[in-house]
């Protein structure tokens, strides 16, 4: 079993220790930060400013975490599998299919909470942690892209934007490629409005199999700054954004 150091307990409304202070690798849980506080749309604006996030599960209090390394997928590095591309493509002319942004957040982040992560028998994404997305997105933080074919939402995601930074969160899909697309139409949107990278916070081999790789902390840090610090755009969603990935990109060998 890994060192234990102490964690600080955080009152509602505190501020956040410095990243630097997370539970190292040798810890039982690398990356965790602090317990406690609150899910307030301000301490949550506050944590994703400063590059934490929470995560916590049923019985556990609030966690709040900062891994080093960090999993980001950087746009220009983006991998378009030969058969998503086909997807993406038939998607995009069929007048059945619709690509939306913040049409139906709430959908979407109950469909993400009803869909375990492989390997998990429950969720992460807790009643409280619903609400208080929820009201980051009434705030204009949070946002869903969702994928739709004749009239049903049949996969999608949400993410938290501050600035020009971009946290992916939780994906779902109740149909093939229903995420995927998703995921490919928000790697469009960064594209068109000159965002370069995505948080996808902790390694997993699916996003890896998107480009993402894991940087070191202190260099994920300075890039939230830069891109904190620049104007959010306007988060909707026009088809000619495909082009982005459909025009000009081989496909990966």
């Amino acid at each position: 079993m890994g060192r234990q150091p102490s964690l600080p307990w955080l009152d509602p409304g505190e501020v956040l220790p410095a990243a630097d202070t997370a539970w190292d690798r040798d810890s039982d849980a690398p990356g965790l930060l602090a317990a406690g506080g609150d899910l307030s749309v301000q301490s949550l604006l506050r944590a994703y400013a400063t590059g934490a996030f929470p995560w916590f599960s049923h019985g556990q209090p609030i966690l709040w975490w900062c891994p080093d390394p960090r999993m980001v997928l950087e746009l220009r590095n983006f991998r378009l599998r030969r058969s998503l591309r086909q997807a993406l493509r038939r998607f995009r002319n069929s007048p059945l299919c619709e690509l939306r942004m913040d049409t139906s957040f709430d959908w979407v982040i109950d469909a993400c909470a009803r869909s375990p992560r492989p390997g998990q028998d429950g969720t992460w994404i807790l009643t409280e942690m619903v609400q208080a997305y929820q009201a980051l997105h009434r705030a204009g933080l949070a946002h869903s892209v969702e994928t739709w074919i004749d009239g049903r939402l049949v996969g999608g995601l949400y993410c938290v934007a501050v600035g020009q930074a971009v946290f992916g969160e939780s994906m779902f899909s109740t149909r093939t490629d229903g995420s995927k697309i998703a995921l490919a139409a928000l790697a469009c949107f960064c594209l068109q409005h000159g965002i370069e990278w995505i948080d996808c916070q902790q390694n997993t081999a699916h996003l890896a199999s998107f480009g993402a790789r894991e940087v070191a902390r202190e260099q994920f840090l300075a890039m939230l700054v830069g891109a904190s610090a620049r104007p959010a755009p306007q988060w909707r969603f026009d088809a000619l954004y495909w082009n982005h990935l459909l025009s000009s990109r081989p496909d990966p060998t």
